[in-house]
Order: C-alpha cells, then structure tokens, then sequence
C-alpha cells in the first residue's frame, strides 16, 4: 500500500516535523532543583509511599508530551486529507431527477401504478439541490435548481398524462441542465430503445446517470390503437399485445361487437357515431386503462339542412349535394317564401326578376343566426344580393388562369381548374382562397357575426370542374363549413396533438383554459361553441410488456452493465475535530497540574 491509497495529499505529513523540537524541548530543559523543607519532609514521604511509584511519576512527566505530540500527528495527518472510499451517489450535491409522465406508466400492478411507484421514489433521490424534468413536450423543465422542499412539492403536483411521452428528449434536457458534479437520476419503465444515445451521451459529458425501472402489469394489454372515420360511422382497430387468444366486445352508444383476436392480432369493428359525445369502450378491462377508451365527439345536430334557390335547377350541385352523408337537400324556385329552419342557403342561376327581397333577408337572417349562405357566380348577378354578393362585379370574361390558391380547410388538395368563363371584379370583403390571373377572386369567404358568407366563381354551365371527382369533395367541405359542422376527423384528435380553440375558455378534463391547448389528458374538450375529444392512439405506447432492463441485449442492456462510480471522501474535518479535543485535553491537564 502507498500513501496515494489513503492519503489525498501525502505532502501534509510535512508537518509532523513539528514534533521533533516538542521532544528536544524536553530533552534539553534541565531537570526541577529540589529543595528540602524538614517541616513537610515527612508529610511527603508517608503520602509517596502509599500512593506513587516510579512507573506512574515518569507516566505523570511525559503525559504532556504525549498529548502534544498527538496534537501534532493528528493535524498533520489532516494536512495530509486521508479519505475512505464511498459510493459517488452518497456524496452529489446536486440531482436532475427525469420522471416519465407517459401514459404507459399508468399500468398497474399489485395495487399501484408505475407512475406512484416512480413518484415515490424520486422523494428519495432528492438532494440538497434538485432540478425535476418530465417527458411531456420534449423535455419539460418543471423545477430548476430547487430547494429540498420546492422539489418534494414538486413531485407531489406531477401527474401521468395520457400521451406518449420523449424520454429521450427528456434526458438529454436533464443533461443540460446538471452542473459538473451532478447526478441525474431517470425513473421511467423504458419502453423502447430510443432514449438510449440520450444517456450515452450524457455519461460521455461525465455526468452520472442512475437508470431506476419501474414495470411490472401490462402483459394481458387488449387496446384501441387506430379509428377512422367514413361518413357517419367510425372504424375502431383493436390489438391483442398478450400471448393468448381473447374475445373482447366493443360497445358505442347502443351498439355493441364481439371480436376474437389471438396472440399479436389487430382486428377492427365499424360502428355508427353517436350525435353529441359519445365513448367507446373495450370490455372487459385490464391493467392498463388508457387505451381501453375512445372519445368520440360528433355535432349536437349531425343533419345539414341545406335550400338551393334557383331558377335553373343545377343538377351537378343538387347530386353532388344529396350523395353527402347526413345532409338534406330542398331545391326551391323563386320566387317563392322561404321557410324557416334551414342551417344553409345557396343562391344558384337565380333570375333577378324572381328573386324576391324577402329571399334576400331570409340569407341575412340566417347568417345572423350563425347559419352560412353562398353565392354561385352567374353571367347576370342580381343587384339585390347586396352585402350577401361578396364580389364587385365587372364584365364576364374568359380565358382566365389560376394564379393564387391558398391551403385551407376548404381548398386543401383540391385542383381548382381554370374556368372557361367568369365574373371579372374586386372582392368587397373577406377572404379570397383562390384567385385567378387578373386578381378576381374565384373562391372568397367572410365571417359575419356569428355566420359566413361565400361567393363560389364557377359559372356552372361553362366549366367543366363540376366533372373533376373533387367537386363533390369541395360541396361537402362548403356546406359543412357554411353550416359551421367540422367534419369528424376535425372533432376527434389523439393525445399529444394541439388544437387552436383562440380565445375562447376551454373546459378539459382537468380545468379550464385559453388559446393553443396540447391535449395531454383523453376526455372531452369543450368551449360554448364547440367541442372536440382526446384519445390515447399509439401503438407503441400500448406495448406496455417492458422487459426488464438487465435482461436486454444491445444498447439498453449495455446501458445497465455500467460499473459503480466511487470518490474520495476526505476525512479532513474528523481529524482537525480530533486536534481540536485533545488541545483542550492538554490545557485541562496542564490546568489541574497547576501550569496555567
């Protein structure tokens, strides 16, 4: 053994050098005179003889030369900083604690989920100074740099979301956040492999990355991992993940299926979509909840009542009208009265010598109402469309190219064809989605008050989209949008996605809020005018079977075969404690003995 091994700084024995002229000291200092005074001589001979011997007065004279020479050894050897080696995670200061709040840690087993059983761990790994990342949003900073009870706190108020999570991104802002000598400490079940370069690059920067494993449950997982939607009814995929044949049955609103799925399967189910919210629900359960439920949210009112005014029955429109799914087509010659009750009006090829002005505040009333009217371009445009005509219009003109067409919800992978003929003009108001070579706008939209407003720029008899299969595709998006009924896909989101609900007060499944709103939980979101739903949809977050981690191959078993981190830990403060008591020791000692 070298001194290297116990000592930090061997040089410190130095100082034991300071002993030598202690012991010179005594060796030179000249011995006591004795005096003999014959009035006590005899006092003290009787009290030597029954309590002294020669072995303890010479014990007596060199007890303070032990206690100054150990004073000596025990400072010099703390200048010298011995040190015991210990475990590295006993001596950080500072912990960056990565806790996954991905919904497969919801998975229960024996009682409790993953995510209670990290939660309760990660109190314990808190130190003096304790930053708390979570998986959500790539890696999101929930304390920085906290005290001991800021971070307890902090964990307290975490909770699992229902979607996926970035473990990886996670880390590496952990990593980012460590100082020189911190640990970082991830609690999570480690499903995957991706988070992998995350701590391998972490431990490359020095940094210490403990890897706690919390699975256990979801080897028996049965859920929804898909749903798409046609028309009015949704197709919802299931998938086994167990190692046995199941039967599983599927119920929405009043309608239930059965499905058999073996080892691995993924089978699916088509149901009809309730009006209003509705749940669709895997029975039985098992350990992992999340994704045993879709949220499905429709319209109050799913049916589009739409009047098509015209004095040229439009056959193309009224066909392309009628095969839309839950829309109720009635076409009306003016001039007539319009009834009341009607969610869209479109005025078609209409004669200005019929069309009555009663016809025209029937369209003002509706879009009052929050309802939609659209005007379809024709070669004479009544005056008395007034505000509902979006357009100033000019002269009929031809040989037009499209020069403008915007993404929107209404034109978005639509090829809107050059018309052989249009209205030439300004828009009055709104916006224009397309626009042909000399500005005039071909398909331009206004929000009014609580309705909308179209103007549609194909003269029918003179173009040739309403051939293009997208016609019926873009009528359908029209009259939704004029009814202000989003499609189904539009209402129905999977967890982790964003939705912009403007500003608007937002009712989620955990409190209210405003604006832009990722929807971390699945449930229901709601605002006066709308609302849509939540889902947990991931198949690998669903793959809920961890296999423990020093069990894996590759990367993620590599990951877990990392020796134990030790340190020095110096013994500095004990030793100068130990000088400091045996200082005092010698001044009590020189005290009784009468030098002081």
């Amino acid at each position: 053994m070298v001194l290297s091994d116990v000592l930090l700084s061997p040089l410190g024995l130095v100082a034991l050098l300071a002993a030598v002229p202690i012991v010179l000291l005594y060796l030179i200092r000249p011995d006591p005179q004795e005096l003999s005074l014959p009035t006590f001589q005899f006092l003290v001979a009787e009290e030597r003889q029954q309590s002294s011997t020669p072995f303890f007065e010479r014990l007596s004279r060199s007890l303070l030369l032990l206690l100054q020479v150990l004073v000596v050894l025990v400072l010099a050897v703390g200048l010298a900083s011995p040190y015991v080696t210990v475990s590295e995670r006993t001596t950080v200061e500072e912990t960056v604690l990565v806790v996954d709040t991905s919904a497969s840690m919801q998975t229960s087993a024996d009682g409790s989920t993953r995510f209670q059983r990290a939660v309760a761990a990660a109190e314990s790994e808190v130190t003096g100074t304790t930053s708390v990342v979570t998986t959500g949003s790539g890696g999101a900073v929930v304390l920085q740099r906290g005290t001991p009870s800021a971070a307890r706190e902090a964990i307290a108020g975490l909770g699992p979301t229902d979607a996926a999570g970035d473990l990886s991104g996670a880390i590496s802002q952990a990593a980012s956040l460590a100082g020189e000598n911190a640990r970082v400490v991830v609690l999570s079940d480690f499903a995957g492999d991706e988070w992998t370069t995350a701590v391998s690059t972490a431990r490359a920067r020095g940094l210490s990355v403990d890897l706690r494993q919390f699975a256990g449950g979801g080897d028996d997982n049965v859920g929804f991992i898909d749903r798409r939607f046609s028309q009015s009814s949704v197709t919802l995929s299931v998938k086994n993940y167990g190692d046995s044949a199941v039967t599983r049955t599927v119920r929405l609103g009043n309608a239930a299926r059965e499905i058999r799925l073996g080892a691995g399967d993924v089978g699916s189910v088509t149901l009809p979509v309730p009006a209003g919210t509705s749940q669709a629900r895997l029975a039985p359960g098992d350990s992992f909840a999340a994704d045993d439920t879709v949220y499905l949210a429709a319209p109050e009112d799913p049916a589009v009542d739409v009047l098509v005014l015209t004095n040229d029955r439009n056959r193309y429109l009224t066909t392309a009208l009628s095969v839309i799914d839950r829309v109720n087509v009635t076409v009306e010659q003016p001039p007539t009265t319009i009834e009341e009750g009607y969610d869209v009006i479109l005025y078609s090829n209409v004669e200005d010598s019929s069309l009555l002005p009663g016809n025209v505040e029937s369209g003002r009333e509706l879009v009052a109402d929050g309802g939609g009217v659209a005007v379809l371009a024709q070669r004479e445009l009544p005056t008395k469309y007034g505000d509902l005509l979006l357009l100033e219009p000019g002269g009929v003109a031809s040989g037009a190219t499209v020069r403008q067409s915007a993404q929107t919800g209404l034109t978005t992978g639509i090829d809107f064809q050059p018309p052989e003929e249009y209205v030439s003009g300004s828009l009055r108001t709104g916006t224009a989605h397309v626009r042909l070579g000399d500005g005039s706008p071909l398909l331009a939209t206004a929000e009014r008050g609580g309705g909308r407003v179209m103007y549609y720029g194909y003269i029918e008899d003179s173009s040739s989209f309403k051939f293009n299969y997208q016609y019926p595709v873009f009528w359908k998006r029209a009259v939704y949008y004029l009814a202000d009924r989003e499609p189904l896909p539009a209402l129905n989101h999977a967890t982790g996605e964003r939705v912009q609900f403007g500003n608007a007060t937002v009712e989620s499944p955990s409190g209210t809020t405003t604006g832009s709103v990722q929807l971390r939980e699945a449930g229901f979101y709601r605002t006066e005018s709308r609302q849509v739903s939540a889902s947990l949809l991931d198949e690998s977050e669903s793959a809920t079977a961890v296999e423990p981690l020093e069990e894996r191959s590759g990367a993620a078993g590599n990951l877990t075969r990392v020796e134990q981190r030790t340190v020095p830990r110096p013994l500095t403060e004990y030793l100068a404690l130990a000088g400091v008591l045996l200082a005092l020791v010698e001044v009590g000692y020189l005290r009784r003995r009468g030098d002081l």
